[in-house]
């Protein structure tokens, strides 16, 4: 799970910073969940990480395609290759409404040394209730959703394969969730481009 939440962490400062490097994304992976996500000091982008820094992670994230709402990603931490779609919600909503929370993203995911092939997962901007359900709704169906901290994982991997077939049609997925403070959330994503963001990284990071 340690580098779900690091390569979450990185891609985030990715596009928040312009520029990321995977040591501050696995020392933030060692901290805390709920520290992540309830602290709004680090929401604002912040300065350039430095090329040291960056070398001493062993990779930066690069764009290497933008469609639709969805940016396509690469990095090469420790050597390994890594690809990811990652997009912002379209809209979010809390009940009671305007509570403050972090920004949320949603990205799939591919780690051809792991063996891994678009995972979905969503970052949802702040601490879920410990044992609460949070679901994706895509083209009619409903996904359990696994959570840890701020972090949201399908529950029943035999069904990601369909849910990212899923989402290749559909317009839209909705995320909901409940934080620790008992706030329940709505996020929307746009589809647009998703499809042609996972093609285009399916070229980088090939099975």
């Amino acid at each position: 799970m340690w580098f779900r939440r690091a390569l979450t962490i990185f891609a985030i400062n990715g596009l928040a910073c312009g520029v990321s490097d995977l040591a501050l994304a696995q020392a933030a992976s060692s901290s805390k969940p709920a520290k992540t996500a309830a602290k709004p000091a680090a929401t604002p982008p912040a300065a350039p990480k430095s090329p040291a820094a960056a070398v001493a992670g062993g990779a930066e994230p690069v764009l290497i395609g933008q469609f639709g709402t969805w940016g396509a990603y690469t990095a090469t931490p420790n050597g390994k290759k890594v690809c990811f779609a990652l997009a912002k919600p379209t809209s979010s909503k809390t009940n009671p409404p305007n509570r403050p929370r972090d920004p949320a993203y949603a990205f799939v995911s591919t780690r051809p040394s792991e063996k891994v092939f678009n995972e979905v997962s969503v970052m949802i901007g702040y601490a879920l209730k410990p044992g609460s359900e949070s679901t994706v709704e895509v083209g009619g169906a409903s996904y359990a959703m696994y959570t840890q901290g701020d972090g949201l994982w399908i529950k029943n991997a035999a069904e990601e394969e369909r849910m990212v077939e899923a989402m290749r049609r559909a317009p839209d997925a909705v995320v909901k969730g409940v934080s620790a403070k008992g706030t329940e959330t709505i996020d929307t994503f746009s589809l647009k481009g998703l499809s042609q963001a996972l093609d285009r990284i399916a070229q980088d990071c090939k099975r």
